[in-house]
């Protein structure tokens, strides 16, 4: 699995048509909007690395409103759930 953070500059006027179009686009699994540099932000998350680069280079072109796009790849992930049982090993209440 491929998991993908996608930065967005849209349009003023699209970010919610934006937003909305991306939640409904196969591969992306979550859109937030954000304050910052960035209007929004979509994690994608797909089998390969032709399916991201199709996502991106494909899907995503055909939404005009997006003005920029910046993609980064994800190596591991890392939550807090995750976090607490690496740290809970061997610990037996104590």
């Amino acid at each position: 699995m491929v998991t993908a953070i996608i930065l967005l500059n849209v349009e003023r006027s699209q970010i919610n048509e934006v937003a909305a179009q991306l939640a409904d686009t196969p591969g992306i699994s979550e859109v937030y909007s954000v304050s910052g540099t960035y209007d929004l932000v979509a994690l994608a998350r797909v089998h390969s690395n032709e399916e991201l680069a199709e996502l991106v280079t494909g899907r995503l072109l055909q939404l005009p409103a997006i003005t920029k796009t910046e993609t980064m790849l994800a190596f591991r992930a890392f939550s807090r759930h995750d976090l607490d049982a690496m740290f809970a090993i061997g610990l037996d209440g104590a």
